[in-house]
């Protein structure tokens, strides 16, 4: 079995579309998308995943159905709840004195290298971000319902890997995001998500590929062919988009801190 995680492409998030940059991508994309052999698709409810899959869809005659589950992670952060927390997210926005609700991901390296819950695969459910949010509740819900997913198609969860009910050469596409895609990989992979979310960068419309191997009969594990590919945007004369990077040097302003 094969799957495929497709980031949205540049997006405009206050309106949650893609801004012509980000229709440019998709439409490369799109040029790819039968060489892709994406099997049976689906999307993400949220704006910019589906104005991404559109081209792609169009250009393949295929039709993708919402899981409500690959939306953007929607874990939710409360900084008041340990305002000492916040030197893990500087910048972070306040209002009335409190500080807004936010996402669990983009901490400062600077925080979570020394603390090393965060690196843990069961560790990080005890850390204080896990403690002042809600991640632990929606980390568990997400990947119960990918599983269920996987198991539909005939690979059970069993511990670390997955038992094959029903062997499966399919390929199934997920048009989604970033830090649900990081999600994803963890529960394969079996490793924290911070430490996706912080050493992985999926660009804008980027195709990142895992596969089943079954060494032995019965027991099946995904392993990554590619991560992060874009290919398609070399291709056709367009640069990647920034969103999801940080500085390369602090010194650059052009560049998100």
């Amino acid at each position: 079995m094969k799957i495929l995680l497709i980031r949205h492409g540049d997006p405009d998030y206050e309106h949650d579309t893609l801004t012509e940059k980000g229709r440019r991508e998709a439409e490369l994309l799109a040029k790819r998308a039968s060489s892709l052999a994406m099997g049976s698709c689906y999307q993400s409810p949220l704006g910019r995943a589906m104005d991404t899959a559109q081209p792609c869809l169009k250009a393949t005659g295929k039709d993708a159905e919402v899981l409500e589950w690959l939306q953007e992670f929607p874990a939710q952060l409360d900084l008041n709840k340990d305002p000492e927390l916040s030197r893990a997210y500087p910048g972070a926005k306040m209002a009335d004195g409190k500080y807004l609700i936010r996402n669990v991901w983009d901490m400062a390296p600077g925080y979570w290298t020394e603390h090393e819950e965060y690196m843990d695969r069961r560790e990080w459910r005890n850390s204080k971000v896990a403690e002042c949010s809600d991640m632990e509740v929606v980390y568990d819900r997400v990947i119960r319902e990918f599983d269920a997913f996987l198991a539909e198609h005939g690979y059970v969860r069993e511990r670390n890997h997955y038992r094959v009910e029903k062997e499966s050469t399919e390929t199934v596409t997920f048009f989604c995001h970033f830090a649900i895609s990081c999600v994803l990989l963890s529960h394969l992979w079996n490793v924290s998500p911070f430490v996706l979310w912080h050493g992985l960068v999926l660009a804008p419309t980027s195709v990142t590929e895992v596969v089943t191997e079954e060494r032995e009969q019965g027991i099946a594990y995904f392993r990554g062919t590619k991560v992060g590919d874009i290919s398609h945007l070399y291709a056709g004369g367009e640069e990647p988009a920034f969103a999801a990077r940080f500085c390369e040097v602090y010194s650059n302003e052009d560049q998100r801190h």
